[in-house]
């Protein structure tokens, strides 16, 4: 299908000449260098649609506007409301928002709208959304699942960490919305599970997240497999110069639409700065964990994840770590304890800065602060989500106030700060610190990954080694 047989918006689209092969000419409306570190679009040629102020406005299919009043989805956001009117022409489209911000509708919808009513070649999807990580794929699939059932399209979530086999046979059960990780793709693509040679529709989520960790060279050979004349859709909570060049290679004349020129700083999200003393830091740590209500804590390490989870067991808060280092059975099993309350502190690395959506998370911690002020966004952006409330506190030893300094600046925040101890008044105030109840809690342990059973060994081995996230 061509991006122009099939169009949602009731108004006409500007007609568009034949896409040139790459490298394409780079585009953009609404964009330009709001930030020192971000790149700078030239204008586009073609004027972007206005916004909608709901969702009424845009000729979707009817199932989806059924399903959208279903899931009480009933005003769009800004991204929705900004970008959709142009994706739904097949427009490419540049999305910049904040983490939270409701981008994963902005261009499921989209998405959806343009591959209804068709149906894919085992093997052979005819959409592709590509994200950094696998908790940010299955956030993706559950939220646009709902969606693709009422329009009879079977979506297929390819991470790492899970049965290559079974993804494989979901792909040649002829799923037409593939969600995916790069590497696994890729391994996929090598071992003759999959072609991309179909899709129509390509969406980069998280863009910002997929450059920093190193994914581009896969990011870019998986779009070279693409058709060059299919749509493309990138949303990232910043736009960098590693951004600049997917949009310079792989976008033609996208729709800008950069929302929050700080990405992250929004109104209904506080932002406090505690200065501690070192020897104090695990007292102040403790005593915010017991608070009542769920918190996240980042740190650095997965040795200090791990640490910290045990002294917080010990000290009655019923804690769980997440980082890396877990199978994903174990990471999918914490997750959905943290989620329901049986879990109230989730102990992390950065691999849940992203892809993590729990409803009335009000308290982000940075025990260690982050490296950048990216990670500070993507972190703080776990809270204060869809138009809800929260706060993001960072914890600073004195060997540390200089960087946290610059890293605010970079951010485009100006935090509320204080100087605090264990027992003071203030952290409790901030944080609902109190004290835990001293009473060692055990957790049950996420499952451990299943068994092959005999008779289901691959057909063909994986060739690549690269590293899974």
């Amino acid at each position: 299908m061509s991006r122009s047989a099939r169009s949602y918006r009731k108004k006409p689209a500007p007609s568009r000449s034949a896409r040139p092969g790459r490298p394409r000419s780079t585009g953009g409306n609404n964009g330009g260098n709001e930030g020192g570190n971000e790149f700078a679009l030239p204008p586009g040629s073609t004027p972007v649609l206005p916004a909608v102020a709901s969702f009424s406005e845009l000729d979707m299919p009817e199932e989806l506007h059924k399903e959208l009043a279903q899931q009480g989805v009933t005003v769009p956001f800004s991204i929705q409301a900004a970008t959709l009117p142009n994706a739904l022409t097949g427009r490419d489209v540049l999305g910049r928002g904040r983490t939270g911000s409701g981008k994963t509708l902005a261009f499921g919808l989209a998405l959806l709208a343009r591959t209804a009513g068709r149906r894919a070649e085992p093997g052979r999807p005819l959409a592709l959304v590509l994200v950094p990580t696998r908790e940010l794929a299955q956030q993706v699939t559950d939220a646009l699942t709902p969606y693709a059932r009422r329009l009879r399209l079977r979506p297929a979530t390819v991470v790492g960490g899970m049965s290559i086999n079974r993804q494989a046979e979901a792909l040649r059960g002829g799923a037409e919305v593939v969600i995916a990780t790069p590497g696994r793709l890729q391994d996929l693509i090598e071992r003759g599970d999959c072609r991309l040679d179909q899709v129509d529709i390509t969406v980069l989520d998280e863009a910002d997240q997929m450059a920093d960790m190193g994914f581009l060279p896969q990011v870019t050979r998986l779009l070279r497999l693409v058709p060059a004349d299919g749509q493309r859709l990138l949303f990232s909570a910043t736009l960098d110069h590693n951004i600049g060049q997917l949009v310079r290679q792989f976008l033609h004349d996208p729709a800008v639409h950069s929302l929050d020129p700080s990405a992250g700083a929004v109104t209904t999200m506080e932002h406090h700065v505690l200065h501690i003393a070192d020897t104090d830091k695990r007292s102040v740590v403790t005593r915010v964990a017991a608070r009542d209500g769920r918190v996240i804590l980042f740190l650095d390490t997965k040795r200090g994840v791990d640490r910290l989870t045990r002294h917080l067991l010990t000290s009655g808060v019923r804690a769980a770590a997440l980082h890396g280092g877990k199978s994903q059975p174990q990471r999918t099993r914490t997750l959905d304890h943290f989620k329901s309350g049986h879990v109230t502190v989730l102990v992390a690395t950065n691999v849940a800065a992203r892809g993590i959506h729990v409803d009335d998370l009000d308290l982000v911690v940075n025990v260690d602060p982050p490296a950048d002020h990216k990670d500070y966004l993507h972190r703080g952006g776990r809270t204060a989500r869809a138009g809800g409330s929260g706060s993001v506190i960072t914890l600073v030893t004195p060997d540390q106030r200089r960087d946290m300094v610059r890293l605010m600046a970079d951010a485009g925040i100006t935090p509320r700060t204080a100087r605090v101890h264990s027992a003071d008044p203030e952290l409790a105030r901030i944080t609902g610190a109190q004290d835990p109840s001293g009473v060692p809690v055990i957790i049950s342990a996420p499952a451990p990954p299943q068994p092959r059973r005999a008779g289901k060994a691959a057909r063909r081995p994986a060739r690549s080694r690269r590293p899974r996230r």
